[in-house]
Formats: structure tokens, C-alpha cells, sequence
């Protein structure tokens, strides 16, 4: 039975745990961009076990858009090393179940889809660095205007393993220009959630055309004296899962991520649960 809905402002000061209880009774389905401040937040793939070394393969070649957090078992919707409670099937807003190929359904439960030959892999999400860069009074336009991030197809080209290649996607946040270098050191601070920007200024320099029509988000307002930046963006690995033409994946949609218990700034993305 779902839960009385709640806003994402109910939401803006709740713990991760929260969070998740909250979007686990179907009580909040939307983006998680500014949710849950000082926590990893996660892109998420799950395929069957027989396509997941090659996939662990493209993802060790490509850190930048796909930097790994966490693993689960075969067949374990749970994600201990991410959280004691994380259930991967209720724990994500939204999610996009695709089938050879072809997008099937956009779901808030996956449970009547879990397989006992599913894998999970949890990737590192460019929303953990910007709670640093608020910090630091930079400005995040998307959460400013409660909106999610923009995204875009690029030219960059990635390194492929088996079935698995294709472009980089990536995010844009307009930054002030005075304040890009202090961006860029912030962000290179969080390797494991896409690390520093790969690209400033141009977009058609990485094969944009038009930055006001994001092939998933939001638009958001460029003011004068900003600069738009660039970061490598965990839809990446939707798209090549999508060209892949798997039997069947699973991924979150695009803005609605795992939200973890590990620190954003921890050493490790392994939970200690002493």
C-alpha cells in the first residue's frame, strides 16, 4: 500500500534513509538532485549475470562517465556495501526496464522483473559533487530552480569491451566564470562521482548543437558572465546497455538515482557496518 505523497521539499533536510523510505512506499517518485546532503548518490545497470564481466570490463576502461561503487551478487536485490537496508528493486524512484533493445516500461518497482541471474552495479553520480560546490557558494542552477539536470548526447567517443561502446553523455552546469578553476578542483576531489569536468566553454566542440534543448532534463537558464561546464554523466552507460540490445536491463531513469549511506567524501565506497 503507497504512502501519503510527499514533495521533494518534504524531502530537501530528510536523512538517506528516509529518503528511500519514502520512495520505497511509493510515497516519492521524483528526481533526487539535492536530496539527501553529504550522501553517495548512485547511477544504477542491472543485467544478467552472463553480459555483467564485459560490462565491469567497459566500465574499469571508461572512469570517467561509469566510476564504479558497488557490485551486488547474483540474484541479491540487496547492496549491504551501499547500505544495510538498500533493496534495489523499491529503492530507486524511477527506473527504465528496457528489452532487446527497446525501452519496455518506466517503473517505480522492479520487483515483478528481478531474475534470479541479475546483476547489479552501482555507478558514482555527478549530484555528489554539487552539495561541495553549494558549499563553496557556487551555483547549482537545476537545484536552484528545482529542476533536473541537463544532459546531452556527445561526440566523445568511449573505449568498448565486448557488446558494449558507443558516446559519452554528459551533464552541463552554467558556472561564473571567476569561480570555474574552484569548480574544477572541487569536483576532481569526488573521482568516484565523475571526478572534474571534460569539457568548458563550447559545446560544439563535443558535438552539441543546442544547449536549450537537453536530450534528458531540463533546460536551464546561462546567465551573463557564466560559462557552461561540462561533466561525464552516469546516462552513459544507459545507452550503451540500450545499443547493446540485451535481453533484458534495468537502469535508473535519468535524474532519479540511488541514494547510498556511505559519506560522498569517504575513502572508500565499501560501508563499514560495525
Amino acid at each position: 500500500m503507497s504512502s501519503p505523497l510527499v514533495s521533494y521539499s518534504d524531502l530537501v533536510s530528510a536523512t538517506a534513509h528516509d529518503v528511500r523510505a519514502a520512495i520505497r512506499t511509493g510515497a516519492y517518485s521524483g528526481h533526487t538532485a539535492g536530496l539527501a546532503a553529504g550522501k553517495l548518490q548512485c547511477n544504477l545497470a542491472i543485467l544478467p549475470e552472463r553480459y555483467a564481466l564485459d560490462f565491469l570490463r567497459f566500465c574499469q576502461r571508461n572512469p570517467k562517465p561509469c566510476p564504479l561503487v558497488g557490485v551486488g551478487d547474483t540474484g541479491n536485490p540487496m547492496l549491504p556495501t551501499l547500505g544495510a537496508d538498500i533493496d534495489i528493486r523499491t529503492d530507486v524512484p524511477k527506473y527504465r526496464v528496457f528489452r532487446d533493445g527497446t525501452l519496455s516500461d518506466e517503473v517505480t518497482d522492479i520487483s515483478h522483473v528481478w531474475a534470479d541471474d541479475l546483476v547489479t552495479v552501482a555507478l558514482g553520480c555527478s549530484f555528489t559533487f554539487e552539495n561541495a560546490l553549494l558549499r563553496h557558494n557556487i551555483p547549482v542552477r537545476h537545484i536552484e530552480d528545482a529542476k533536473n539536470v541537463p544532459m546531452f548526447r556527445s561526440s566523445i567517443a568511449l573505449s568498448p569491451a565486448g557488446p558494449f561502446g558507443g558516446q559519452m553523455v554528459v551533464t552541463m552546469r552554467p558556472i561564473p566564470l571567476a569561480q570555474i578553476d574552484q569548480a574544477r578542483d572541487i569536483s576532481a576531489k569526488f573521482p568516484q562521482a565523475h571526478g572534474a569536468p571534460i569539457a568548458i566553454g563550447d559545446p560544439h566542440a563535443i558535438g552539441i548543437t543546442d544547449l536549450g534543448q537537453p536530450d534528458w532534463g531540463d533546460a536551464v537558464d546561462i546567465k551573463d558572465g557564466e560559462i557552461p561546464v561540462f561533466w561525464a554523466c552516469g546516462v552513459t552507460p544507459q545507452n550503451v546497455l540500450l545499443d547493446a540490445g540485451l535481453p533484458v536491463c534495468i537502469t535508473h531513469s535519468p535524474g532519479h538515482m540511488l541514494i547510498a549511506d556511505v559519506a560522498e567524501d569517504a575513502e572508500t565506497t565499501i560501508l563499514n557496518h560495525d
